[in-house]
């Protein structure tokens, strides 16, 4: 079986008029073979010259190759066969596609050709060479590029006073009768402090030429004369001029490495600042501020961005003011989210770089990225939420079918009996059938009153009918509703008034939960204690048992929706696991806390607190 071949197709990208020509021929390309396709763009020194015309077209060519699909990236070097050559293998590109490059006629020492460059680099690459039908794929000086190859009057100046500052240099070294070796280096540092000071790379030429011109002038025999005596001065001022020529260039490329070093480092910081910031934001608007606020980091030009949805960002250099913004953008920048468009950024000023670009879309991207992904977990977070509700609702229909059935099997049994037989029973037999239907039903009551209140708590319409109560007279009113004759109970109040602003009905059925729960879980003939005292701000109430306890394990568990005493979901009568997930709600609604504690020596105690209150009587 034959390896399959990914066909990775690489186009270079130019401001040359028919380097459109060439992106739609590398589409085209791409397409039939079923590949990917990277637009690539080396930036030379040249490239800062590059005029407005050129690097408009520029951006044109790159958006055309996104337009198709392509991912774009920009490498530095001067050197462009070589970099396309060594991309192309990190790449690991399949195919090249470029257009024609045009050598100059009647120069000696012409480059040969880019294609023919790249054929020696990667001769295992295919390189197609899209000619220039129009034939007009020469390489066009701009006017601005003849301006910058002068240098500028600043320039000259640092360049003239770097060469008179050597000259006295040389004088001095000459009045101190040092070697002429010595002048000759001073000149050639001339060259690289010029080199490394000005922006022209013609002044350290400039510079290397001058300063053998000055050095035979001022310090050969014979001196203040360009005529040399000695037979080995010409070799010397050749390699003097040669050394120069070549610290000069070397220097020129070392500033302009440094230069673009710094450019893509400050870049790639900004665009790791923005991954960062984009995974704190915490909304969809926060993302897009932190888009607006790095795109404005790394361009420093005026930046809208524009949603669908009519949200729109401004940001400003500092020193600019709103009214400053230009009237129409000169570029536009697009992002879709799930497949549907978002937003778009406009861009003012002057077109962009090719590097400026690639990340501007990375910035653009990463945002498009993060603002999917909130979306995406907020429909996880929503689901998972849908989800748990569905399970409490199929555990609440589950409890209540079994709960519910035994309580009313009972009660229209033993009603069935009374009917029938009640006239024959002896007294005692009727009245503990009472009994039953009566406790059956109170149960029941109270279930379906514990239902009601959790579900108007869960869809947030509970509603606190809050008053200033006696917290005696609540406890005291709930203890008479709960039928626990085969335990004690007991109150305790300390002595004190104790006043709270509460409901005073949920707090009751918090009270008889408690107890009931107490009651359910504590053998016959135990003592169940009520006990309420003021605490700080607070009032605490706690209701203790001397069963046997709860284990360590469930303590964490006691408050969850269902959960019982043997640890499992309820599946019998009176363990719904319904009342101390109630109790809790209950509780922090009126901005208090229930907490679980062992009773000594043995047993447990349920406590919570109730915001005090104090009247005051005016005389």
């Amino acid at each position: 079986m034959k390896p399959v071949i990914h066909e990775h197709i690489l186009v270079c990208l130019s401001s040359a008029p028919s380097n459109a020509n060439t992106i739609r021929a590398a589409a085209k390309l791409s397409q039939a073979f079923g590949g990917t396709m990277t637009a690539l763009y080396v930036q030379t020194k040249s490239s800062d010259q590059m005029g407005a015309e050129d690097r408009r077209r520029l951006q044109r060519h790159t958006r055309l190759a996104e337009q198709f699909g392509a991912s774009v990236s920009t490498v530095t070097g001067d050197d462009v066969a070589f970099q396309i050559a060594e991309f192309a293998r990190i790449a690991k590109a399949t195919k090249i596609v470029l257009g024609r490059s045009v050598v100059p006629k009647g120069r000696i020492f012409a480059p040969k050709p880019l294609t023919e460059q790249l054929v020696e680099l990667a001769p295992y690459l295919d390189v197609y060479i899209i000619p220039d039908s129009a034939g007009k794929n020469q390489r066009r000086r701009n006017p601005a590029t003849k301006q910058r190859i002068l240098p500028s009057l600043r320039d000259m100046w640092i360049t003239m006073g770097i060469l008179a500052l050597s000259t006295v240099i040389g004088f001095v070294f000459h009045r101190l009768r040092f070697t002429e070796a010595n002048t000759i280096t001073v000149y050639i540092l001339g060259v690289l402090l010029t080199a490394l000071f000005t922006k022209n790379y013609v002044c350290s030429g400039i510079s290397s030429l001058v300063g053998v011109l000055l050095f035979n002038f001022f310090f050969t025999e014979p001196r203040l004369s360009f005529r040399a005596y000695a037979s080995g001065y010409p070799v010397t001022f050749a390699i003097m001029l040669f050394a120069s020529l070549l610290t000069g260039t070397l220097a020129n490329r070392l500033a302009v490495h440094v230069k673009r070093s710094t450019q893509t480092a400050w870049r790639t910081q900004v665009l790791l600042e923005t991954t960062q910031q984009l995974s704190q934001a915490e909304s969809e608007m926060d993302i897009l501020e932190v888009m607006a606020d790095q795109l404005l980091k790394l361009l420093n030009r005026p930046i809208l961005l524009q949603c669908v949805n009519g949200t729109t960002i401004r940001r400003f250099p500092e020193g600019e003011s709103p009214d400053d913004f230009p009237d129409t953008a000169s570029q536009r920048f697009s992002f879709q989210i799930g497949g549907e468009p978002f937003a778009q950024a406009l861009v003012y000023g002057n077109a962009l770089e090719p590097l400026e670009s690639g990340i501007l879309h990375s910035i653009l991207g990463e945002g498009a990225l993060a603002i999917e992904n909130r979306r995406n977990a907020r429909q996880k977070e929503e689901a998972a939420v849908l989800a748990k509700n569905e399970q409490l609702r199929a555990d609440l229909l589950r409890s209540i079918s079994h709960d519910l059935r035994t309580p009313l099997t009972s009660i229209s049994g033993n009603a069935e009996t009374l009917l029938t037989s009640g006239h024959g029973m002896e007294e005692s037999d009727r009245r503990n059938l009472l009994t039953d239907i009566y406790e059956d039903a109170v149960w029941l009551i109270r279930l379906v009153e514990n239902l009601l209140s959790i579900t108007r708590i869960g869809e947030g319409q509970a509603q606190l009918n809050m008053t200033t109560e006696l917290v005696d007279e609540v406890i005291t009113e709930s203890v008479r509703h709960i039928r626990a004759k085969t335990h004690t109970i007991e109150t305790d109040f300390g002595g004190e008034i104790l006043l709270s602003q509460m409901d005073a009905r949920l707090i009751s059925q918090v009270i008889i939960n408690l107890v009931d729960n107490a009651v359910k879980y504590t053998p016959q003939g135990s003592k169940i204690r009520i006990r309420a005292r003021k605490q700080g701000k607070q009032i605490l109430v706690c209701v203790a048992d001397d069963g046997p306890g709860i284990p360590d394990e469930r303590k964490s568990r006691v408050f969850e929706m269902f959960y019982t005493g043997n640890g499992k979901i309820a599946d019998c009568r009176r363990s719904m696991g319904l009342g101390l997930y109630l109790c809790q709600a209950i509780i922090h609604l009126h901005g208090g806390e229930i907490t679980l504690t062992d009773n000594t020596p043995h047993g447990c105690v349920f406590s919570f607190t109730l915001p005090i209150s104090e009247v005051t009587i005016n005389a």
